[in-house]
């Protein structure tokens, strides 16, 4: 059986969004319908060196994206400061809305989007990623796994990156009227998004911000990290763009561990690995027993699998099989939530702040 298509339109030339065209390109049911940029130059150099089809339409803005009526979907790779805008527009004239996360500057302009998306009956999904793998799930099981991991009593989460050359005076990410949020909307997003996936979404009763989060002249967050307050847990991450590549996260239990290397974006791009141990004790020589490494194989990678996702749930709103999937911007949702709580705890002297959905 041949799948319905999801016509995609693109919105903007990040960088990202030439791994998340090629995603929409490899996934059997999407194709790439229109392109826009500020400028039309820009917009035709992009489509050409990325492959889009030659049926794929060029614009000099984003609007007449917005308004072609071959575009079912379309994807906002924008500066999170432009998220409100253009995700609005776009759910206003029923394009179902994949955003790139972080997905708003704070919880309040999210909940305008989610509005507008409820209110015209179109999908929205932030674009994380790693959510879609199948590695996801198959550690997912193993976390709620009583006889191998037992009760969770400690969760922690590393996400960085060195921002080089000119990256920490020029790149938007640090530009707090394109990208406030720093650091930790680009990187502590993941790092909370596993947290709260972790712990089945289940929010923190407080965070509070660890002392010292390094912030730019602009007050743009270089680098932080936050304890989340869940009961009988310990539960920590930190993210930044001054420490070496990282994605880590480790999860210790009563009776097992689980530590993944790369959960953000898998090392090798078809192959997730994770690891596992069970009733460990140390012995003469060390360890025993080892950990144990499993690979998770995808023939599509994560990025595909998720606009394939997307695209499947736009598809059975279009024939009348279903409403838009809630999960989505709730999950979005609480994740922008602890961050707005994280932002708050730096603001007021790294106290403790309520979180409150």
């Amino acid at each position: 059986m041949i799948e319905t298509r999801i016509r995609f339109g693109i919105i903007g030339c990040a960088n990202i969004a030439r791994k998340v065209s090629r995603a929409i390109l490899l996934s059997p049911n999407t194709t790439i319908s229109a392109i826009g940029s500020r400028s039309l130059e820009k917009a035709t150099a992009f489509a050409s060196e990325n492959g889009f089809p030659e049926t794929a339409k060029v614009y000099g803005n984003y609007d007449a994206v917005l308004d072609d009526p071959d575009v079912d979907a379309v994807y906002v790779p924008l500066p999170t400061s432009l998220h409100l805008r253009w995700a609005v527009v776009a759910a206003q004239k029923k394009k179902h809305v994949l955003l790139e996360k972080p997905v708003a500057i704070n919880v309040g302009e999210l909940d305008r989007i989610l509005e507008a998306c409820e209110s015209s009956g179109v999908q929205f999904m932030d674009a994380t990623m790693w959510m879609h793998h199948p590695r996801t799930e198959k550690m997912k099981e193993v976390l709620s796994d009583q006889q191998r991991f037992g009760q969770l009593n400690s969760l922690h989460s590393t996400c960085s990156y060195v921002g080089e050359g000119d990256f920490l005076k020029n790149n938007i990410r640090v530009n707090s009227n394109l990208d406030s949020l720093g650091a930790l909307g680009d990187m502590g997003w993941y790092s909370i998004r596993a947290i709260l996936w972790a712990l089945d979404y289940q929010l923190p009763k407080t965070v509070t911000a660890i002392r010292d989060a390094e912030l730019n002249e602009s007050g743009v967050i270089l680098s932080c990290g936050a304890s989340l307050n869940y009961e009988g847990k310990v539960v920590t991450f930190y993210c930044s763009f001054l420490s070496n590549l990282s994605t880590d996260l480790i999860a210790l239990g009563t009776k097992g561990n689980l530590r993944v290397h790369d959960f953000v974006v898998p090392f090798t791009e078809t192959v997730g690995h994770y690891y596992v141990v069970s009733n460990s004790k140390w012995v003469k020589l060390g360890l025993d027993p080892e950990p144990s490494e499993f690979k998770i194989t995808t023939e599509l990678p994560q990025e595909a699998l998720m606009v394939q996702e997307f695209a499947r749930l736009v598809e059975r709103i279009h024939s009348g099989d279903a409403k838009p999937e809630k999960k989505w911007p709730m999950l979005s949702r609480k994740t922008q939530v602890v961050i707005d709580a994280i932002v708050a705890s730096i603001n007021d002297g790294y106290e403790p702040f309520e979180v409150v959905n």
